[in-house]
């Protein structure tokens, strides 16, 4: 027994020193590596403890196996073995996805001018990772599942009817997988990116986070809006960075019809030469308007971004109502009200020398009825070519209207 046990360490000592040789091996080259190149130390601080513990694993298992492989419970806990290493074989592999997934990140950063590429590759990225760490983690699960031999019988019994459950499956995960698919969707089809402006749902924001089954919006306020992936391919939405992120605002002023306006167009050039918020690519001053007492005056400037183009709009709306409150406030809005004193008007003083006329009354002139002298300019009218009834009779004939003849029965 004493052999046998002093077997057992010298090959677990063979084993653990071939594992730890390994690993410094590699620690060395990667610690040389890092002189020159920066991602190097990434990977090791990713990688270092899974790495160390499955090469002493396996160096503990290889060892093992080669002293104790006549007992009896050797497969039991060969087995053991194997699940431990499966589990750290899987966290080996979820760090050398990090990794990867970082370095592609820190290649592409986000604080660039334009950066479209770059939101659109770590949209893709975030998506890729969680897709890798999801498919390693249930191979990993499947994977220590057969390694029992029940297991592998029900496996294979399951397999033979894969359509079925795979039918009762889609049913019941039938808004999951949807929201799963209209995420892969998204991200592929570059429809949405990290970091893009949208408006959803009436709100204002930006995406800051995109998963599988749904999307957070970080709202202007600091509010999070967390709507399902299926929203953004079942619902119309403002994507206001989807080809750049410059944007035009408009600023309206509703000012009296006594603003100068080429006055304000040279201020507004002053305004928009003082400030960094305006980008130089479009600015213009337009008269929508003219109704209603007043002048509807709008002003059009650009910026690069949302944020930014708020922030112009604000400060063009301030600086413009100063310039009319200090340098044209006959400019200011202002209602009209003629008021009338009818005493006033009956106290004023008459001239002297002049006969007063006589008042006013209704006068028939130009009517066709209601005295003599109305009936004959009737008369004359109708009887000197003027209109005629052509109503007609049977025979196409238009009668003429006598109004001097009396009126039969």
């Amino acid at each position: 027994m004493l052999d046998n046990w002093l077997e057992f360490g010298i090959a677990i000592g063979f084993g653990v020193g071939a594992a730890v040789l390994v690993a410094l091996v590699v620690h060395l080259a990667l610690r040389i590596a890092s002189r020159r190149l920066a991602w190097p130390q990434v990977l090791v601080t990713e990688a270092r403890r899974p790495f160390w513990t499955l090469l002493i694993l396996l160096g503990v298992w290889a060892g093992a196996n080669t002293s104790l492989d006549a007992y009896d419970w050797w497969p039991t806990v060969a087995q053991a073995f194997t699940i431990v290493a499966i589990a750290t074989l899987a966290w080996l592999l979820l760090g050398l996805v990090e990794f990867v997934t970082d370095l592609a990140l820190g290649y592409n950063p986000l604080d660039g001018p334009d950066n479209i590429l770059a939101r659109r590759l770590r949209t893709q990225t975030l998506i890729i990772r969680r897709l890798a760490a999801v498919l390693i983690v249930v191979l990993a699960f499947g994977a220590a599942l057969f390694t029992f031999d029940a297991v592998r019988a029900l496996g294979a019994s399951i397999l033979a009817s894969a359509g079925i459950i795979s039918l009762v499956a889609g049913f019941a995960a039938q808004s999951a997988l949807a929201n799963m698919f209209a995420g892969i969707q998204l991200v592929f089809s570059n429809a949405l990116r990290m970091d893009d402006v949208i408006v959803a749902e009436g709100e204002w924001g930006r995406v800051e986070e995109i998963t599988l089954s749904y999307v957070v919006l970080q709202l202007w306020d600091d509010r999070r809006l967390v709507l399902p992936s299926t929203y953004f391919t079942s619902t119309p939405y403002q994507n206001w960075t989807r080809d750049g992120s410059e944007l035009l605002g408009a600023v309206e002023l509703d000012l009296d019809w006594r603003v100068s306006l080429q006055r304000m167009r040279e201020h507004l050039k002053e305004v928009l030469a003082e400030t960094s918020l305006y980008d130089g690519r479009t600015s213009v001053l337009q008269v929508t308007d003219a109704t209603k007492g007043h002048v509807h005056v709008r002003i059009l400037a650009t910026a690069k971004d949302a944020p930014t183009l708020w922030d112009l709009r604000c400060y063009l709306r301030e600086a413009m109502v100063l310039w009319v409150q200090n340098e044209m406030p006959d400019a200011a809005p202002a209602q009209r009200i003629l008021m009338a004193d009818p005493s006033a008007a009956a106290e004023r003083p008459k001239p002297r020398g002049k006969r007063t006329p006589p008042p006013e009354h209704a006068s028939d002139e130009g009517l066709f009825t209601g005295s003599i002298q109305a009936v004959e300019r009737a008369s004359l009218f109708m009887h000197g070519g003027g209109p005629r009834d052509v109503s007609g009779d049977d025979d196409g004939v238009a009668d003429t209207l006598d109004l001097d003849s009396p009126i039969r029965d």
